[in-house]
């Protein structure tokens, strides 16, 4: 295989945040420079979008939508399999941040679309994929609502808007997209 075919690497080099970011974990930066070396078109969503907007510390994983395109979702398989992603398995003893991982994973476009979130490990790095459910807000109305952050040189993210933020968190806590009620009070008409 020629080297220019191959997808670029998931690597622990030191990122430079820029000023506002420091906050970030250097492997949240790590992650989304290695997407964006891979041409990876997606919105950040979970709590390190949440930690980006200002909304505290995060403990997570990086959590994206990725577009939902052929070539885009055959950029984010490929980059998946270089990286030997496997699957992360969060109510195990360790959950989070521990090294239990199932066998490494052969990702295609077609398993990305599904609706389930994919929750993986690339080494030392955590990754969610945040699957298409038709219920759950599109990643057209993400992107046209995200905002875009320059987390370092050369290092720019689109940022999904709180409220999608909060979706996709109630999902992840819960297992089910939000309901939502509208219900109008009716006044009782005044005696006269």
């Amino acid at each position: 295989m020629l080297l220019r075919n191959r997808p670029p690497r998931l690597d622990n080099r030191p990122e430079v945040p820029a000023s506002g970011f420091e906050h970030l974990a250097p492997s949240s930066l790590a992650v989304t420079r290695w997407l964006a070396a891979n041409r990876v078109d997606y919105v950040l969503v979970g709590p390190v979008a949440r930690a980006i907007r200002g909304g505290g510390g995060h403990d997570g994983p990086i959590a994206i939508v990725a577009a939902p395109y052929g070539r885009n979702l055959d950029r984010l398989a490929r980059a998946l399999s270089s990286a030997h992603a496997r699957e992360r398995r969060e109510h195990e003893p360790g959950g989070h941040g521990s090294d239990v991982a199932g066998p490494a994973l052969r990702l295609t476009a077609e398993k990305l679309l599904r609706p389930e979130r994919w929750a993986l490990r690339c080494g030392e790095h955590e990754l969610d994929v945040e699957g298409h459910a038709p219920e759950g807000p599109r990643y057209q109305d993400l992107v046209y609502e995200a905002t875009r952050f320059q987390l370092g040189p050369e290092l720019a993210v689109e940022v999904a808007a709180a409220e999608h933020i909060e979706h996709f968190e109630h999902v992840r806590r819960t297992g089910a997209v939000p309901e939502i009620r509208v219900s109008r009070l009716t006044r009782e008409p005044e005696p006269s």
